[in-house]
This record gives structure tokens, C-alpha cells and sequence, in this order.
């Protein structure tokens, strides 16, 4: 079996840190999101493996290199435009040839992998296996529709008004039967190949398309909320190690994991949290579920469920939550200006002002 793994869109919900860099590389627990899925793979004991490249090439491709440090084999597969899943399937017929393949969503994250789903599917092959889980918002996502016997027998891409609230997540196991349909299918409205609709077409022409619901936790991180949860969901899982400098006047509580050549003076760290290596933290607060990067500099600041990128700066900023920083930013303070109260203020108006 391969893995074909999509690394090609653009992005569009994250920009502007996606101006500069691939989605796939932003990172959770500060560590690029798309090797979860990479690790992911090689631990359900796949070696041959694509990534389907767009803008970002250069850039995914310094990232993982030919694989070995994965344990993976890695051959890179161009695609001009961001035509869609099924569009990726297509272009990589030559690498997938007529073997069985996992398709993985680069930006998609999997708590607890899939190897017992590619187990499964190698024990009992089938011509399409999906994966399922219940969303509070299907309409951003694939649909699948069952039938009173608990199968498929429908799929809708976004759709307006959904028929139910399964969605697909972003990792899908095909036979060689899926090549016919990424051949027969049709763009969509949105001009691209949809996986939805050639899964649709292996389910009209009567092919064994099964699925399986799962309950653990999944997230596409298309946007900053998704990203800030999958950093949550990472940190959970952090194991306390402190490595660092770290001064008498700081307290650290909770795990909390300090890279080597990272400095904490005077400050005070609640995990889970992570410092990357070289970062320098001083006379600031580092709150739960927050990422700070390589190289980063804090200074009388706080912070807090947030993911700081490598090289920013923050300095004076009394609070800050809820936040993603791209790579080499400064935050500081503006400059204070005179604030003044001007009214036009009918009779018997009752006004406060804090």
C-alpha cells in the first residue's frame, strides 16, 4: 500500500501567514502539522509515499526532504493549480500505478493515527473506506448521507442544506477502481474535481464503498480557530521537560517544556505550554495551550492560547489571547494619545463612562 498525501492548496483561510508560507507548515506544539500526518503514516507501516506540491514546493520540499527522517520514501508530484482532491488523485496516477493507497489531507490532523484503519482495509479491501465523524457545522465540509442499513448511499460536497451531520474526514483509502472515476467525473461549480463526486460515482456504479465513524478527535486546520485547537489538543499530551535557562524568579507550573538554548528570566510559565529553542522569555506570563518558537523574544508581556512563529518579537503587550503570529513579527504597544468624550445628547439622557 501508498500514501498519497495533498500538500497543494493555497490556504486562503489563513492568510496572511499563508502569503509567505505553506498551511501545511504552520505549526502545532511547534512542530509543522503536516509531519503529524507523515508520522501518522509511517507508523501504520507505509514507505511509499506521495505529496502532491503547489506554490509551496521549494518550501514543503526543504521541510521533509526525501522522507528518510519519517521513515518514509518520498517522491513529489507537481500540481500546476489547486483543482481539487480528486484532481490530485489524477495527476499521481503514474506513483500510485494499481495499488491500494491511504489519501491524506496535508493540514488534517488525526488523534491516534490510522493504522487500525489501514489494517483494517488490508485485512478486508474494499474499493473506497471513509472515515466519519459528527460536526457541529457540516455545511464546510464533505457529507455522507446512509441508508437504513448504516451504508452510503450519498455524498454532497459544502453542501446549503445537509442531510446529515457525518462529515468526511481527511483521510480516505481507495483501490485502483478510483482511477476510473477521477477520469469520469466532471469539475464542480467551484471548478475543481471533487473527491465527493468520484466517491459518488464508485457508489453508482454499485462498487464497495463502506465507511467508519470514529469518535476521537480530528480537525481540519483550515482556519486560525481550527489551529488553535489542534495546538490545544497537542499540548494535552505534553510530557514536562525542562532543558533550558530558567532564573530563580520564575515559576513554572504545570508540564511545561523548555527547549535547550531557551532563556526564562523573571517570568512565570502554566502549562501546558512549550518554549522552542532560543527563545528568550523576560518578566512576562506564558498561559495554557500556548506555543512560543524558536527564536522568539517575550518581554513584559502575557500570552495565552496562542502559537507564536519562529523569530517574532513581542515586548510591552500587557495581553494577548487567542492569537496566531507569523514568522519575524514584532507586537508592541502603540504610542498613547489624548482620548476625549464629544456628545450631542438629547434631554434626559443617562450616560456612563468607564
Amino acid at each position: 500500500m501508498k500514501a498519497l498525501v495533498l500538500s497543494g492548496g493555497s490556504g486562503t483561510r489563513l492568510r496572511p501567514i499563508t502569503h509567505t508560507s505553506a498551511k501545511q507548515l504552520v505549526p502545532v506544539g511547534n512542530k509543522p502539522i503536516l509531519f503529524y500526518g507523515l508520522e501518522a503514516i509511517a507508523d501504520a507501516g507505509i514507505t511509499e509515499v506521495g505529496i502532491v506540491v503547489g506554490d509551496t514546493a521549494a518550501e514543503v520540499q526543504h521541510a521533509v526532504g526525501d522522507g528518510s527522517k519519517f521513515g518514509l520514501r518520498v517522491t513529489y508530484i507537481r500540481q500546476e493549480a489547486p483543482l481539487g482532491l480528486a484532481h490530485g488523485v489524477l495527476i499521481a496516477r503514474d506513483f500510485l500505478e494499481d495499488d491500494d493507497f491511504l489519501l491524506f489531507l496535508g493540514d488534517n490532523f488525526i488523534v491516534g493515527g490510522v493504522a487500525g484503519i489501514v489494517a483494517g482495509f488490508r485485512s478486508d479491501p474494499c474499493d473506497a473506506r471513509l472515515l466519519l465523524t459528527k460536526v457541529p457545522d457540516p455545511t464546510r465540509f464533505g457529507v455522507a448521507e446512509l441508508g437504513p442499513d448504516g451504508r452510503i448511499v450519498r455524498l454532497e460536497e459544502k453542501p446549503r442544506r445537509p442531510k446529515s451531520d457525518l462529515a468526511l474526514v481527511g483521510a480516505y483509502l481507495f483501490g485502483p477502481a478510483i482511477h476510473r472515476a477521477v477520469r469520469a467525473i466532471s469539475p464542480s461549480a467551484r471548478g475543481e474535481l471533487e473527491i465527493t463526486d468520484a466517491i459518488q460515482w464508485l457508489l453508482d456504479e454499485g462498487l464497495d464503498v463502506r465507511s467508519t465513524t470514529i469518535t476521537g478527535y480530528w480537525k481540519d486546520t483550515g482556519d486560525v480557530d481550527d489551529m488553535l485547537e489542534a495546538n490545544r489538543t497537542v499540548l494535552e499530551d505534553l510530557e514536562h521537560g525542562v532543558h533550558g535557562e530558567v532564573d530563580a524568579d520564575t515559576e513554572i507550573l504545570g508540564r511545561v517544556r523548555i527547549a535547550p538554548g531557551a532563556i526564562v528570566k523573571g517570568s512565570r510559565i502554566v502549562g501546558p505550554a512549550i518554549i522552542g529553542p532560543d527563545a528568550r522569555i523576560v518578566g512576562s506570563y506564558v498561559g495554557p495551550f500556548t506555543s512560543i518558537a524558536e527564536g522568539v523574544h517575550v518581554e513584559d508581556s502575557e500570552i495565552e492560547y496562542s502559537i507564536v512563529l519562529a523569530d517574532s518579537s513581542i515586548r510591552g503587550v500587557r495581553r494577548i489571547e487567542a492569537s496566531l503570529i507569523g514568522r519575524t513579527v514584532e507586537v508592541t504597544p502603540a504610542p498613547r494619545t489624548r482620548a476625549a468624550h464629544r456628545f450631542v445628547l438629547g434631554d434626559y439622557s443617562k450616560v456612563r463612562i468607564s
